[in-house]
């Protein structure tokens, strides 16, 4: 019987492992094994080219296989989801917890055992307080505004009408001009009542009656079973927290079974680094706009705006979608506050570019720091590309999964340069250098520079 042993090797700097970068470039091999792996790479290059002229031709039948995959995996999806994001507090609570625990108990595996359940209960405890009592501040606010709209929106339309009204009174032009479109306007509606409004009521009144029923009825179930599956996923992202390291070693060894060492290290590098990525970015993030929600219910206090609390919690929750998220927030709550006061609402729009620019220069740069890596162009392009293709989603992770893959594309690229001995520095690639037929890297500037220091010592001897 063979045995298998686990080799204890320590690096020289005591870093992890995985948290040195993998060497995607392969030494050279031989021609045949070249020319095999050609033919594997032409080959599977077809395959990939029939696979996606299926995919087009049977697209509306993988998506709704996609859908229904979806929905049947919403409560494990959701569970992951609540558990990535409770990580930290579970980890946080467990620092602090464990020593004393270790004191209480005299087996330390009981002691790791109990701080693990400390901190998930800990971390749920967390979430709900939070959504409780976000949504406690939000519905009651919601409803006044709601209600204060409906009363005071017809009194200010007609108040801006009377304004109308009075400013174009002595303008003769003016006042041909409107009185013709107010005609043609109550003409249009007069006959849209008379042919198309009343025909509706008379003849499908009971089918769009029945449609109403249909979709509330809908729209009652899909509120349930969303309900239902967020109760299903927070059980899953219990035993998710409870058994992470039990899972990382199962992924880990199934890696290393499937895999060829070299290839296997290269792919729990990228998920170290993915897990650093989405961690850094997320929940930093998710810190930044509770500070913008707070920093803006503030300063709207002080400025005495209406729909205070309302317009808070728009602006901090559409913040967390980088670069666009204060402007989706700001417009809808631009409108309700010009419908109540036009000059608060230019006010308004000022407070907001303030606030977006502290955020975008001071707070959120302290929080993220550069967690993501990538520059303005990106960072839209990626939310531009991920929100099409996924919606709000896509908005929120579509940088730090651009951000991964701008990873490993420069980490490969830059080993393809130091194997050619070529400088990394992208800085180095201006418009007048080059490289040579012979592979050598030629630079201009390096050359000017050493003619300029040959001339100034031949002037001085």
């Amino acid at each position: 019987m063979r045995h298998m042993l686990c080799i204890a090797k320590k690096g020289n700097d005591g870093m992890n492992f995985f948290d040195k970068e993998p060497k995607f470039v392969q030494e050279e091999r031989s021609k045949l094994r070249d020319y095999i792996q050609r033919g594997i790479s032409a080959f599977l290059v077809i395959l990939a080219g029939i696979i996606c002229f299926f995919v087009f031709l049977r697209f509306e039948s993988i998506a709704n296989a996609y859908k229904k995959i979806t929905e049947v995996l919403a409560p494990i999806i959701y569970g992951f989801v609540l558990a990535f994001l409770l990580n930290p507090i579970v980890r946080r609570v467990e620092c602090w917890v464990t020593p004393v625990l270790k004191k209480m108990f005299k087996k330390d595996e009981r002691a790791l055992k109990s701080a693990r359940g400390v901190g998930i209960f800990s971390g749920l405890v967390v979430a709900i307080v939070l959504v409780m009592a976000l949504l406690n501040m939000l519905i009651p606010e919601l409803y006044k505004s709601i209600k204060d709209l409906v009363v005071t929106l017809p009194e200010e339309l007609s108040q801006w009408g009377k304004d109308i009204n009075s400013s174009i009174k002595g303008n003769s032009t003016v006042d041909k001009i409107v009185k013709s479109v107010l005609i043609q306007g109550k003409d249009a509606l007069g006959n849209w009542v008379e042919n198309d409004l009343m025909g509706w009521i008379q003849n499908d009144l009971f089918k769009q009656t029945n449609q109403i029923i249909t979709g509330v009825t809908t729209g009652v179930i899909s509120v349930v079973n969303v309900v239902l599956n967020i109760l299903v996923g927070v059980i899953v992202s219990i035993y998710v927290l409870y058994s992470k390291e039990k899972f990382t070693s199962q992924s880990k060894k199934i890696v290393y079974a499937m895999m060829k060492p070299t290839a296997a290290n290269n792919l729990i590098h990228i998920a170290k680094k993915a897990n650093s990525i989405f961690s850094g970015f997320i929940i930093g993030k998710i810190i930044d706009s509770a500070i913008i929600g707070v920093l803006c219910f503030i300063g709207l206090s002080i400025l005495r705006m209406p729909y205070t609390l309302l317009v808070s919690v728009i602006v901090g929750v559409t913040n967390i979608i980088p670069f666009f998220g204060p402007f989706i927030g700001a417009i809808p709550s631009a409108i309700l506050i010009i419908l109540v006061d036009p000059i608060k609402g230019l006010y308004f729009i000022i407070f907001v570019l303030l606030l977006q620019q502290l955020d975008g220069n001071v707070i959120g740069p302290k929080i993220l720091g550069d967690s993501t890596g990538l520059s303005a162009f990106w960072v839209i392009f990626s939310i531009l590309v991920s929100g099409g293709l996924f919606g709000f989603v896509g908005m929120i992770i579509g940088v730090p999964t651009f951000a991964l893959i701008y990873y490993v594309v420069k980490m490969y690229i830059q080993q393809k340069l130091e194997q050619k001995r070529l400088p990394i520095d992208t800085d180095c690639y201006t418009e007048k250098n080059y490289v040579d037929e012979e592979g050598n890297f030629i630079s201009i500037e390096e050359i000017k520079k050493e003619e300029e220091k040959e001339d100034a010592d031949s002037s001085t001897e």
